[in-house]
């Protein structure tokens, strides 16, 4: 066994010193190429286009593919011109966000005033339990209970008095009532884990062993110097003191879905920060009311008959084809929500967090792309759900299974309930996410981050318009059956 080991050491040694004996070589081969009288101006080098060559400086490329993009997106907008005319048109859209096109009573502003009475219940019911006036088996049933009756409101009213609502106004109703549905949660969840702390300090504790007047001297010393440094700090709100109105409105207000008792402030507001943020909000929702009028609405209907017909290329060619306007509209409502709508409410009301989203566009697989494009969603996922489950015993990838499950019902819950449309297209769609995730990664590890980052923009591009397409053949079906027999398909 030792003269192995020797013998191995040897080759290995003349291994290395064959490979320090060819790089030097080839050194004084150069060397003595350059002194040469034909002025050599080859040495070994990759092209750049080989992954060997180190090279990553695509600007100019990038420059080119959008300019190609704008053209290519210049001619779509010419074309749809010359095919539809301008379809602009401001009143229509007023009617439909005024309400006009809605039943007696304004409902959807009926069912959004009605939306601070769960809200004070569950004021009511915490302060309750903080004064031990409420048992606390029967406070968290009962604030489980009006958790379930927020998001479950909705529903039945729409059911029941659809008719009575227009689309945008049924959609309003959900989205908010979503919106408070995390909310409360989060703000019940963090009450109890305070609560919890609360009664532990407030349990007698062993008495402590006496301590020398030298020490209570240095102590109070102590106390006088932080008293003076710490005379300028505000300060924290502590449990129960949170529990009022002012602390929930804001709460309420704020762009967080996590609730804290006392959330990051600013010291100001910026006000050319403000007014740009404002103007852009102003001009993104004419935009988007724009694109959606003179672009989505056409190319949607124009698909009807081929969804129906179940005509494969030409069901394939409308995607394509509205996958640039969707995808378009797509990024500037990310901009629009997650950049000014937030920032414009995050400067009004003081609140310091504005981390609303990360490089999303640079996501290698789908887990990154979900865990960086909505940070609030994310970060109450993992908060609220995600972490309480794993602590419950369950494994990560159980866990992760519950919230893109818990995230499904809500993308399906903001298109059904609205629509009127009890599909599971877009259920079906987020629960796709999770083998999808497991191909993107598969594709990052074999053929590198590029092409995990391409599945991940393919997913975005594709996936929304056919599932649009899918919903609005669905919804014509249900609501207007007349109209797959009396509407004359427009070839393009």
């Amino acid at each position: 066994m030792p003269q192995s080991e020797s013998e191995e050491n040897k080759l290995r040694y003349r291994r290395t010193q064959s490979v320090t004996r060819a790089e030097e070589i080839t050194t004084k081969e150069e060397k003595q190429r350059r002194v040469q009288p034909d002025k050599p101006c080859h040495r070994p080098r990759d092209s750049l286009f080989s992954w060997s060559s180190g090279f990553d400086n695509f600007t100019g490329l990038v420059n080119w593919g959008f300019l190609l993009l704008t053209i290519g997106g210049f001619r779509l907008c010419l074309e749809n011109l010359l095919k539809y005319g301008i379809r602009i048109n401001p009143v229509q859209w007023y009617n439909v966000l005024s309400g006009k096109n809605e039943g007696e009573g304004h409902p959807t502003l009926m069912l959004v005033a009605y939306s601070i009475v769960p809200m004070s219940m569950c004021l009511l019911l915490e302060k309750g339990l903080a004064a031990d006036i409420i048992p606390e088996t029967a406070g968290m049933f009962s604030q489980i209970v009006n958790i379930l009756v927020l998001i479950l409101l909705p529903m039945v009213i729409l059911h029941v008095k659809g008719h009575a609502f227009s689309i945008i106004g049924a959609t309003t109703v959900c989205f908010l009532y979503s919106i408070l549905f995390l909310k409360t949660w989060s703000y019940v969840q963090v009450n109890m884990w305070c609560r919890k702390s609360f009664r532990e300090q407030q349990k007698p504790r062993k008495r402590r062993p006496s301590i020398s007047i030298a020490e209570l001297q240095n102590h109070a010393g102590h106390s006088d110097d932080s008293k003076q440094t710490d005379k300028d700090v505000p300060k924290l709100v502590q449990y129960p003191n949170n529990l009022n109105y002012k602390d929930l409105f804001y709460f309420l207000g704020a762009p967080t879905l996590c609730y804290e008792l006392n959330f990051p402030r600013t010291t100001r507001i910026r006000k050319r920060f403000l007014l740009k943020r404002l103007l852009e909000v102003i001009f993104g929702v004419n935009v988007l009311m724009a694109l959606f009028q003179q672009w989505i609405i056409p190319s949607v209907r124009n698909s009807l008959i081929p969804f129906s017909n179940m005509d494969v290329v030409l069901a394939t060619e409308r995607l394509l084809k509205l996958a640039v306007p969707n995808h378009l509209v797509w990024l500037c409502f990310f901009y629009l929500t997650f950049h000014s709508f937030l920032n414009l409410c995050g400067e009004l009301l003081h609140f310091a967090d504005r981390n609303f989203y990360c490089d999303w566009w640079n996501a290698n697989n789908i887990d990154t792309f979900w865990r960086t494009w909505n940070m609030p969603v994310h970060r109450w996922c993992v908060r609220h759900l995600y972490i309480p489950v794993v602590q419950m015993g369950y494994s990560s990838r159980k866990a992760s299974v519950i919230v893109f499950f818990i995230s499904a019902f809500f993308h399906e819950y903001l298109v059904s309930v609205p629509l009127q449309t009890y599909k599971i297209w877009a259920f079906m769609g987020m629960m796709g996410q999770i083998p999808l995730s497991s191909f993107s990664k598969t594709m990052q590890r074999t053929f590198g981050p590029r092409m995990g980052n391409i599945v991940v923009w393919a997913s975005i591009i594709l996936g929304q318009p056919l599932c649009i397409m899918m919903y609005y053949h669905d919804y014509v079906v249900t609501h207007f059956k007349d109209a797959l027999t009396s509407e004359e398909y427009n070839d393009s």
